[in-house]
């Protein structure tokens, strides 16, 4: 009764045809491709505030807003029992861009075969030759070749790699047996190469940047800042608003079409379980009204995790240099000026995609090589000349949740990842840390290669290993798939509409939809996801590209690692279906 009693009292934000909740990059996207009618209207709903801060245009400056309060939710994992009870940091983007303005900017499509196993995971119609379109509609690369895009809304760009390190690692991969690829983002994503950032004009190029601005200055698009949701408003199985708090005041908006809720894959399944739409016994705990039993919203969680390997760097040519204040003011003089020079990159500009093991189609090891021994959050800084790889596994088998911590919006929910709690997650770890070793055993390394600082040399066997591994692993911050989408029984959203099953007036377009993480970071399919998305929410879509190789080392079921990375699957995809999801499974 006091629910309803607060819908009653709000004060009236007006009527839309789509009422977007979250402005990060799924939501941007949604506003910009569904605003291009200019007869809708658009209502976009933010907690956060602006983006605009050098912090966050600067790409080198990445981790000042992710430790920053007014763009970071602030967010921590409840103790992982899997991690000896460790309370893992979890930052999730607050402010228009959502992540996608706190990110690493490192540009990956992720795989080809991902969207394939996102398919044959039930996500109906996902397959790459129907998602490479919308990569191409996005995209706004220089000279990346047929399978790229060069005219979208997200600027991407590899760094300029004037330091040597980053070929040595890319000598190294070759000469510990691995394939190279001039583009893991285009035809081969395994094996060694160059990394790519979304940067245009030497500064973030962000959702907000790249989508939302340009729908806003359309003018039929509406943006709300600190607007907390507090939930939806459902009236027999159909959302018909939502109600929200700005600066503490209660307000609602009604949608004509559809709300869409782009909360990301943490605050979606919260705003649906304090609007009654989860598992039924939660809900009823917290003194809400079941509206639909969906067991699996807040399920299903995942995340990447990684570990950095440090090395001490016998030759004075990392970026330690540049780490002290004098330097750090000239590089920024630098890029104030000219938006060039180190203060207009990510400084991930090479890296590697490789498999763990024999078995496995494709890769499930990524590595980001930085010519720097430091944290990916800036807070840990050796002290010395180093360089390092942040390596980790990218399909855990691993399974958490996002449960409530109460009905209020106000408490951050409880998430819980369960880390580190699959056999097989220990077992391509620990392959993390012996091939990235191998790695910088090679010749390429030899000029440069010290000592090791991290792990350390005395580091060998599994038990050691695993306790490394408890005391350091971190997130990438790569969270996804607490609202499943596909056609089983347990689904929650249905990939062919995106609307949430049950429920009318509904659709959740987020990272929370994906089946399964994918093959690199996650901004990048998020937004390809969201790109396809909007076509199915306007009913259409583009047409299947008729080139859209599946490439994979012929002899994957026998060798962990090849240079020959040759056979297409694209026509043969009923036997690549049946090696992805043996390897996909969890039991």
């Amino acid at each position: 009764m006091q629910r309803d009693q607060q819908a009653t009292d709000a004060e009236d934000a007006g009527s839309y045809d789509y009422v977007i909740i979250g402005a990060g990059s799924a939501g941007c996207v949604m506003a910009a491709r569904l605003g291009e009618d200019p007869k809708v209207r658009i209502l976009v709903l933010e907690a956060g505030g602006s983006d605009r801060s050098i912090f966050v245009r600067m790409p080198t400056a990445l981790s000042i807003p992710m430790n920053t309060k007014r763009f970071n939710w602030g967010m921590a994992t409840e103790p992982e029992p899997g991690l000896d009870g460790r309370v893992m940091n979890l930052p999730r983007g607050k402010g228009l861009g959502g992540s996608s303005s706190i990110n690493g900017m490192c540009w990956v499509r992720g795989n080809p075969m991902d969207f394939e196993l996102w398919e044959a995971l039930g996500a109906d119609g996902w397959r790459w030759s129907n998602v490479l379109p919308y990569f191409q509609r996005l995209e706004n690369v220089r000279e990346g070749g047929a399978l790229r895009g060069s005219g979208g809304p997200i600027s991407v760009r590899r760094g300029a790699a004037t330091n040597p390190l980053y070929q040595a690692f890319v000598d190294a991969g070759r000469q510990a047996g691995y394939a190279v690829s001039d583009n893991m983002n285009s035809r081969q994503h395994e094996g060694f190469g160059p990394m790519e950032m979304n940067v245009g004009g030497g500064e973030r190029s962000s959702a907000a940047v790249g989508y939302l601005r340009p729908a806003v200055r359309r003018g039929n698009v509406r943006v709300i800042q600190h607007a907390l949701v507090d939930r939806l408003v459902v009236k027999d199985r159909r959302v018909t608003g939502v109600l929200f708090t700005q600066n503490g005041r209660p307000m609602r908006a009604r949608a004509g079409r559809d709300v869409i809720l782009s909360a990301g894959s943490i605050m979606s399944p919260a705003i649906l379980k304090r609007s009654g739409i989860g598992p039924a016994r939660e809900l009823r705990d917290h003194g809400i009204r079941v509206e639909a039993d969906h067991a699996q919203v807040g399920g299903n969680l995942m995340d990447h995790l990684e570990i950095y390997l440090q090395m001490e760097c016998r030759q004075p040519i990392t970026l330690y240099s540049r780490m002290n204040p004098v330097a750090k003011a000239l590089l920024g003089a630098q890029w104030m000026l000219t938006r060039r020079g180190l203060g207009a990159t990510n400084h991930f500009e090479s890296g590697a995609h490789i498999r763990s093991r024999a078995g496995i189609v494709y890769p499930d090891i990524q590595f980001h090589f930085l010519p720097l021994a430091m944290s990916y959050d800036g807070k840990t800084l050796a002290q010395g000349h180093g360089f390092q790889v942040h390596v980790g596994t990218k399909r855990s088998k691993s399974r958490g949740w996002v449960k409530l911590r109460s009905a209020l919006p106000q408490d951050l929910p409880r998430v819980r990842f369960n880390y580190m709690t699959h056999a097989d997650d220990w077992q391509e770890m620990r392959a993390c840390i012996r091939l990235s070793r191998e790695i910088f055993a090679q010749p390429a390394f030899a000029a440069y290669r010290g000592r090791e600082l991290a792990p350390g040399a005395d580091c060998q066997d599994d038990a050691s290993i695993d306790s490394f591994l408890k005391r350091k692993l971190e997130s990438a911050y790569h969270p996804c798939g607490t609202c499943r989408m596909g056609l089983d029984a347990e689904a929650v959203v249905d990939p062919r509409t995106m609307k949430l099953i049950g429920i009318e007036g509904l659709r959740v377009i987020d990272s929370s939809v994906l089946p399964q993480a994918t093959a690199g970071d996650l901004n990048a399919p998020t937004l390809v996801m969201a790109e396809r998305a909007a076509d199915l929410v306007r009913g259409r879509h583009l047409p299947v590209a008729e080139a859209a190789p599946l490439l994979a080392d012929p002899d994957w079921a026998t060798r962990q690692r090849s240079t020959g990375i040759t056979r297409d699957y694209a026509e043969d995809r009923e036997t690549l279906r049946a090696a992805l999801l043996a390897n996909a499974r969890t039991e």
